[in-house]
């Protein structure tokens, strides 16, 4: 049986400007738990955050207007809180606003892989 070749989605890479705000509450890279990581991204709104975060992302970090979803500021601000307490995503606050990004680095050292398989992901039409 041949082999299909499968390309990797690139993941964007922005290095962090300075002078950022500082980041609000998040669990530690030691107190990241695969099991809440992965129940996070369980739900199909949450994991899509975290793969247009990865793969395309336009600048550092984006605020919740950026992912163009058709819900309630409400219910979008809960799936963040619960990204960010999972610890797949780190934010911080500018004035009135809340911006993303995905904490690459400290989910690659914890689960390695794992970025991958959300990058690769095709979300469900319709």
């Amino acid at each position: 049986m041949p082999s299909i070749a499968r390309t990797e989605p690139a993941v964007v890479e922005l290095p962090e400007p300075p002078g950022l705000p500082g980041p609000l509450p998040e669990p530690r890279v030691e107190d990241l738990r695969l099991e809440i990581v992965l129940g996070a991204l369980s739900d199909p709104l949450r994991l899509t955050v975290v793969r247009k975060l990865l793969l395309e992302r336009e600048e550092f970090d984006h605020p919740c207007g950026w992912f163009g979803f058709d819900r309630p500021k409400s219910t979008l601000t809960h799936h963040f809180k619960a990204l960010r307490e999972a610890g797949l995503i780190r934010q911080r606050q500018y004035g009135l606003e809340r911006r993303s990004h995905v904490r690459v680095d400290d989910l690659e050292a914890r689960f390695p892989g794992l970025l991958a398989l959300v990058a690769a992901w095709t979300p469900r039409e319709g």
